[in-house]
């Protein structure tokens, strides 16, 4: 998570340093996004064939070359090189999010939730370091703004690296592939399941990525806040994100993933309520951190989801297919923020959201996950 919230934080100051064209300045930002939803099917394909440690590692390695990339347009003031390094850091997010799927495969189906959440406690670290490494790298290399940061942050990618090729392949602990045959593609869409579970997990992903790619302008370009306060801003909603992965699989676990996926909706309405209170500090503060809470708890609710509407021998084309929509959505909300924000304003970005965010919670009470229990499988 270190470079991928990185990007987040300075990628739009950087972008608007670099573009020639103001409204471009979130290009970079998007193009993580477009990045992760590009590489999802090929992530999921590679692990397919290589394994998942391999593949992780791979995906790291990318990651590493998009950071030297990323200081090397700094260098030459190449706005289109650093897009390129975005997108690269977006490829190796798309490996990142298989952890998720990797935890529930070790564990047994009724731990899958608690198991998703774990993980998710760990991009805590990434929260923490990535904003950190983005307003102190500024000046390390004096020349070249920012890529002291990426450095660090290439360094997190090969350390990543060397960790996980030292893994043997694990065994898949809910009993291996299924016997059972895999069915077309069109036979597990056609569950509300599946519906609402990617349905929730991508309108989250895609308001969080909207709203959050549009604060840093909103707060350090428009309303002049400092770099270090618009980080930190940025830095407590990546926490916000994660902490409550802490608790959230527990919730899940006790009162049933469809009421936790309906409150993350609810938690979305409060962020966009929060945002349009104010202009102070405190309102962006208040509006980031509902808004990460809102995300965790659709997102972990629709992983959990997705994991009973495919068989085993699904689970590679439903997880591809998922993030595919799920980071697909967030790069059209990351790709709009900028041109919405340049003409239209930060409260514009809040009002925007309204319509996603009532979809989401009408599908849940369209399919509600916890009145049936039976699966797609």
């Amino acid at each position: 998570m270190t470079g991928a919230v990185a990007v987040v934080t300075i990628g739009g100051i950087i972008g608007r340093e670099l573009a020639a064209d103001p409204a471009l300045a979130t290009l970079p930002v998007s193009l993580l996004i477009v990045g992760t939803a590009l590489c999802t099917v090929i992530a999921s394909w590679t692990m397919a064939r290589i394994g998942r440690a391999r593949g992780f590692a791979l995906g790291a390695g990318a990651g590493a070359l998009g950071s030297a990339l990323a200081i090397a347009a700094i260098a030459y003031q190449d706005f289109v090189l650093f897009c390129a390094a975005a997108a690269l850091i977006g490829c190796a997010a798309a490996f990142s999010q298989q952890y998720r799927f990797a935890a529930m495969e070790s564990v047994s189906e009724a731990a899958g939730p608690k198991a998703v959440s774990v993980v998710l406690v760990g991009s805590m670290l990434g929260a923490v370091l990535g904003p950190g490494l983005a307003a102190r790298g500024e000046s390390w290399m004096p020349d070249i703004p920012f890529g002291g940061a990426f450095a660090a942050i290439a360094g997190c990618y090969l350390l990543a690296a060397s960790a996980l090729m030292a893994l043997r392949p694990a065994a898949h602990a809910t009993g291996g592939d299924s016997p059972e045959a895999a069915r077309p593609l069109r036979a597990i869409t056609g569950s509300r399941l599946f519906v609402v579970a990617v349905m929730g997990a991508a309108i989250g992903q895609g308001v969080m990525s909207f709203v959050m790619t549009a604060a840093p302008l909103a707060m350090h370009l428009v309303d002049q806040y400092s770099l270090e306060v618009t980080a930190n801003i940025i830095q407590t909603h990546v926490l916000a994100m994660y902490l409550p992965s802490l608790i959230s699989g527990y919730l899940i676990t006790r009162f049933g993933v469809g009421r936790i996926m309906l409150a993350g909706a609810a938690l979305l309405g409060a962020t966009l309520a929060a945002g349009l209170a104010g202009r102070h500090i405190l309102h962006y503060g208040a509006a980031m951190v509902l808004l990460g809470f809102g995300w965790n708890f659709l997102y972990v609710g629709g992983t959990a989801l997705l994991a009973r509407t495919h068989r085993p021998t699904e689970r590679f084309r439903v997880q591809a297919l998922n993030d595919f929509a799920i980071f697909g959505i967030a790069a059209i909300g990351s790709l709009s923020a900028g041109l919405v924000m340049q003409t239209l304003g930060w409260d514009a970005v809040l009002y925007a959201s309204l319509a996603p965010v009532a979809a989401v919670a009408a599908a849940i009470f369209w399919a509600p996950p916890d009145r049936s229990a039976a699966t797609a499988r």
